[in-house]
């Protein structure tokens, strides 16, 4: 059984939406589009069989309870711009605590935006809307974040969204333009998170 129910989170700029095979063909224009500001960002090629890999390796991790995948799409036009995720769920708890059926951290991963929805506020916003559910109806204590070491985009990003720089994992995963990768990790807890908040979503 999941703690990610399959929910819906929807801001002025955005829904996301429970990611499943029946946003592959939009995906497909997605991933299709002007791949050159996706950078150091795991993006599936622009093809069917690449896609449907991608969805359904989601769709495993939303069964294990691991997290849950969304397809982005920008309410202006309803259209699929991008992905990202809730994933690698922590079941962990304090030793004087009875063991939690819902995660007490999780991660925000996965996310990569068409090039005309970057810098439109549909990425903050979406940010925005993971947090808040993580924290208010997940309970989580804490949100990771990670990137490529090298991605100064995506780790303005993250930074902007209000997360704290935790360190660099040298050699920590394939990197996804080969060879290994440095990833940079974020943090932001909850304490963090209800003081930033009204911030981020004036942002």
């Amino acid at each position: 059984m999941t703690p990610f129910d399959d929910i819906t989170l929807e801001g002025e700029l955005v829904r996301l939406e429970p990611l499943t095979l029946s946003h592959v063909d939009a995906m497909v224009v997605a991933a299709s589009s002007d791949r050159s500001t996706f950078g150091l960002t795991s993006v599936p090629n622009g093809d069917r069989s690449s896609v449907e890999q991608y969805i359904n390796a989601a769709l495993k991790q939303h069964e294990r309870g691991e997290g849950l995948a969304f397809a982005t799409i920008r309410r202006t036009d309803d259209t699929l711009v991008g992905s990202t995720r809730f994933m690698s769920a922590e079941y962990w708890h304090l030793i004087d605590e009875s063991p939690r059926s819902t995660p007490i951290a999780v991660e925000v991963g996965y996310t990569w935006l068409v090039s005309a929805a970057q810098r439109t506020g549909i990425n903050a916003e979406a940010k925005v809307l993971m947090f808040d559910y993580a924290f208010d109806s997940l309970g989580v204590e804490r949100v990771s974040l990670k990137t490529d070491a090298r991605n100064e985009r995506s780790r303005s990003n993250i930074e902007r969204a209000g997360a704290t720089f935790d360190g660099v994992l040298r050699r920590h995963m394939p990197a996804s333009d080969g060879g290994f990768r440095d990833s940079a990790m974020y943090s932001l807890l909850r304490e963090e998170w209800l003081t930033r908040r009204e911030t981020q979503r004036k942002s």
